[in-house]
């Protein structure tokens, strides 16, 4: 009924739309004490306690890609000697 290039275009649309809608989750006792300070030093922190907290996914799934590339670079290896 639909080819690939209709799909991928309202596969790239959807995707499009989900990604513009703005989220706006906090949890109470953040919102509570980034409101209260004035200096913005909390705020600050946790900007820089969300990074430390996004960087470590992207560590993992790094450090799985390498390992499965040096698996799959000495299977070819084998096959070949």
């Amino acid at each position: 009924m639909f080819t690939n290039k209709t799909k991928l275009i309202y596969l790239s649309s959807f995707l499009f739309v989900l990604s513009s809608i703005e989220g706006t989750a906090q949890c109470a006792m953040c919102r509570a004490v980034l409101e209260t300070e004035e200096s913005g030093l909390p705020a600050e922190a946790v900007n820089d306690g969300i990074v430390y907290l996004m960087a470590f996914p992207y560590l993992l799934l790094l450090v799985g890609g390498v390992i499965i590339f040096r698996i799959m670079k000495g299977k070819k290896k084998k096959r070949k000697g």
